[in-house]
Order: structure tokens, then C-alpha cells, then sequence
């Protein structure tokens, strides 16, 4: 039984194909999920953490209890105050994308059921049944997406105005 020989190339060095670019694609997209999982539970874990820190101390010479929170410094509320507004408006900005995309999206789809003669385009919808009621469907989460950050930016709003 001999073993096959790798291909050489030119200069004279095996080629890998082996891995293909599909394939490391495919690894990188898992590796950038893990790592982006990791970091939000990294942020969220921190954010708890220091939204949730106190400590009593006694002091000793008067037997007088002193307490340390998140609430009792005021350069905290300055910067979640500051955080909240930058929130605010990358919520307003994702609720223009969305919007956007799902206003768009709604055209092609009313394409796809009505076409339009005066183009030549026929409604192929008829066609391919089960397609387009997945796309219309897909149109009732986009809208459904962009009332949700409507509420999000109304309660956004309202936590702004009462701190």
C-alpha cells in the first residue's frame, strides 16, 4: 500500500487543501459568536456587579455604621445618565434602520403578490406559495421589531426625564 503524495506547487511546498475557505469561514463566524457571547456576558456580568455593591463598616472608636453604594456616588448617576442618553440615541437609530429595512422589504413583498404590469413584472407569488407567506410573515417581525424599540425609546425617554 504506497501513501499518496502530497501536491507540490512551484516553489516546491505542500498546498494545504486540506481546510477549505468555506470551512474557515465557517470557524472564524464561530469563533467571533463564542467571543461576542462571552463579552456581553462579561458586560452584563460587571454591569451587575456594580449596580448591586454595598458594604457596612463599622467604625470602631464610636461603634458607628457606615455605608458605601452604586446610589451614593454622583459621578455614577453622571455617567449612567450620560450612557442611558447614548442608548437612547443608538435606539433611535436602529428603530431608522429597521424601519427602513421593513418599508423596503414591504415594497418587494406587494411586488411579489400584486407585480406591476406597466414594468412587466407578474406576480409570481401565485407561483411559489409557501415562499411568500414566509416572507410575509418575516414582514410582521420587522414591524413587530420596530414597535418594540418604540417602547424601548418611549421607556428610555421616561427613565431620562425622572433621574
Amino acid at each position: 500500500m504506497k501513501a499518496e503524495a502530497e501536491p507540490v506547487n512551484e516553489a516546491g511546498e505542500a498546498s494545504r487543501d486540506e481546510i477549505s475557505t468555506h470551512e474557515m469561514n465557517k470557524g472564524i463566524s464561530i469563533l467571533d459568536l463564542i467571543l461576542r457571547t462571552v463579552a456581553a456576558a462579561g458586560t452584563f456580568g460587571s454591569a451587575i456587579a456594580m449596580g448591586t455593591t454595598n458594604e457596612t463598616l463599622t467604625v470602631f472608636p464610636q461603634f458607628t455604621q457606615v455605608r458605601a453604594e452604586y446610589d451614593d456616588h454622583p459621578s455614577f448617576k453622571t455617567a449612567a445618565k450620560k450612557s442611558r442618553i447614548l442608548l437612547l440615541v443608538f435606539d433611535l437609530v436602529m428603530l431608522t434602520l429597521v424601519t427602513a429595512g421593513a418599508s423596503s422589504a414591504t415594497a418587494i413583498v406587494y411586488l411579489a403578490h400584486k407585480g406591476n404590469t406597466s414594468a412587466n413584472w407578474f406576480a409570481f407569488c401565485q407561483l411559489f406559495d409557501s415562499f411568500c407567506e414566509r416572507i410575509s410573515g418575516s414582514l410582521i417581525g420587522s414591524f413587530a421589531a420596530a414597535v418594540t424599540l418604540m417602547l424601548v425609546i418611549i421607556t428610555s425617554a421616561v427613565a431620562l426625564s425622572r433621574s
